[in-house]
Parts: C-alpha cells; structure tokens; sequence
C-alpha cells in the first residue's frame, strides 16, 4: 500500500485542436466553474492540427478564474529553458498565481528535427533535461545575474525575472530510473499517463523517487503524483479499465489513490466529450474526494 495522503486534485485535458476553439474554451470554462483543480494541455507543436499550446495556455488563464494551467507536458527540445522560464514566470503573474511547469524530454524526434530542433539519443534527451531544471530555477531565482555552462543549456549573464508569482510546481513527464532519480531529487511533481505506466508498474516508479528524495533529505509525500487517465464514464458494464459505470470509477479512482500512491488525476475523453467532462467533473469528482477521505478516516 503506497499512500502519501496528500490532498487530491482533479483536472481535464482538453485537445489543443485549431478548429475546435470554442469548444475548448467551454469545456475550460466548466472546469473553472465546477472547481476543478487544474487543466492540462499537451504540447506538440509538431502537429500540425494543434493549437500552440502556450498561446492557448494564454487565452485559458484569460478566460478564467481559479482554475490552474499547465503544459502536459512542455517540449523541451523546442523550447529553450531560459526563455520557457520567462513566459511560465510571466502566465504566473498576469493569472495571480495559476501556472505550474511540467516537462517532458522529448519525444517524436524526425518530427522535431523536422522543425529545427535537435534528434536526441534517450541519454543526451536526459542530459538535457537534467539541465533544463537547473536553468529554470536560476531563472525564476533572485539572483541579478546567472551563469550556467551545461552540454545542451548555457546561461552567460543572464537577468532573471519576473519572480513567479507563487512557487511554480516544476514536474516532470519521465519514466527511466535516471530521471525519476533526477525527479526525486529536484522536481516538485510526477506527470505520467496511464496509457504509458498501468498501475501495475506505479510501485516499482515511486520506488524510486521516494529512494532518491530520501537519499536528498527530502520528503517524498512531498512530492506531487499527477496521472493523466483516460477513458468512458457509461451507463453499461464495465469494458475494461477506467471504462464503465460511475461507480467503477470511484472505486478505481480511490485505490490509486490508496494502493498506488496518485493525488492528482487529469482526465481526457474520447473527442473532448463535454458530457463525459460534466460527468468527470460533477459526479465522479466529489465521490472519489469523499471515498478516499473516508477510507483515509
């Protein structure tokens, strides 16, 4: 039993679709009035039917009002450490606070290379995110000047600022025993998705996190555990995983939460389904708040 028995949280993952815009920014819209915690938005900016996903991020922030944002995750081999920094530090203090950072290696690389970026080897995608984390926090620091001479990142005199206007949570979408060393070490979060890393796998992960964080002097219930879970809310017979009623949601929802040590869950359905959303939201939500803190009780 992995349970960290931290606060939970819940969000959506709408599709960065250009000819879907109003669609998201409803879908958005109802994350914020029905309380949602957070909104995550994956960033591909390979594809060419997606949104750029900082520029939607914007317009999101714009649009409400205590909802949180994040890129689900960034892709850092196109977006160079220093500068994301400075626009993740700027949607932070233009939305009061309502930005949080996650990263991912990359992935898709002819797809990157296609648009300039570099087609990394699984060790040096490593290296540079491992410097990318350093880079970001002499970025957000208060320091008047920042030096950093990395393999892939460098900074020469470089002026931080703004300041974040809250503690941004800096997580990272990585699954190699490297970088969850890194993650337990340095980062405030873990971003995996489910179609990637079952719950089967999830022990043997924080495993390793917690190993690290420890081994850094750290807490590893301080560490945030955001899964991005897909799949039905129906009417019928379960189908599978995530897939069937209401009921079998919250009793799967709640078992990651106490068996498989998950806070957060960040919910994508079939097409952005806004009926799914609206189930997601309003009925499964609240169940599972109130199944975890009773079986926490």
């Amino acid at each position: 039993m992995t349970d960290y028995g931290r606060p939970l949280q819940f969000g959506m993952f709408p599709t960065p679709d250009a000819d879907r815009v109003d669609e998201i920014l409803d879908l958005v819209a109802m994350a914020d009035d029905e309380g949602l915690d957070l909104v995550g938005i994956q960033d591909h900016p390979y594809q060419k039917r997606f949104l750029d996903t900082w520029s939607l991020m914007a317009v999101v922030l714009a649009r409400t009002t205590r909802v949180r944002v994040f890129p689900d995750v960034a892709c850092l081999p196109l977006r160079p450490p220093a500068v994301m920094a400075k626009a993740a530090a700027s949607l932070d203090v233009i939305s009061g606070g309502r930005f949080e950072l996650a990263l991912g290696a990359g992935a898709f690389w002819p797809a990157i290379g296609g648009m300039g970026g570099p087609e990394c080897t699984p060790g040096e995608a490593a290296s540079a995110l491992s410097e990318a984390v350093e880079v970001i926090r002499l970025m957000w620091s208060d320091e008047k000047s920042v030096r950093y001479e990395g393999v892939h990142h460098r900074l020469s005199g470089a002026h931080p600022g703004p300041r974040p206007a809250h503690d941004i949570g800096l997580w990272l979408g990585v699954g190699g025993p490297r970088m969850l060393g890194l993650l337990g070490r340095e980062a405030d979060g873990w971003v995996p998705s489910v179609s990637y890393f079952p719950p089967p796998v999830l022990p043997g992960l924080h495993a390793r996190i917690d190993e690290s964080a420890m081994a850094a002097g750290r807490d590893p219930a301080a560490i945030q555990r955001i899964y991005n879970v897909f799949g039905a809310i129906t009417d019928g017979p379960s189908s599978g995983f995530l897939n069937g009623p209401f009921e079998q949601w919250v009793d799967e929802l709640t078992e990651l939460v106490l068996e498989s040590g998950m806070d957060t869950f960040v919910f994508g359905a079939e097409g952005d389904d806004p009926f799914q959303h609206q189930k997601w939201a309003v009925e499964v939500v609240p169940a599972v708040r109130e199944a975890v803190a009773d079986r926490r009780g």
